[in-house]
């Protein structure tokens, strides 16, 4: 097992974020609001 973990560790790339996308998600999941009601899920975006 971990010899499949080492050999493919040097094929993973790290994606770079603009700093503009990185604020869109930090506002998108503090304004985002999920209630759990019995059995079901609501989300709520709080604009």
């Amino acid at each position: 097992m971990e010899k499949i973990y080492t050999e493919n560790q040097n094929a993973c790339k790290l994606a770079k974020a603009s700093p503009e996308t990185v604020k869109f998600l930090m506002s998108y999941s503090n304004s985002l609001h999920i209630v759990d009601y019995n059995n079901l899920q609501f989300e709520n975006n709080l604009n």
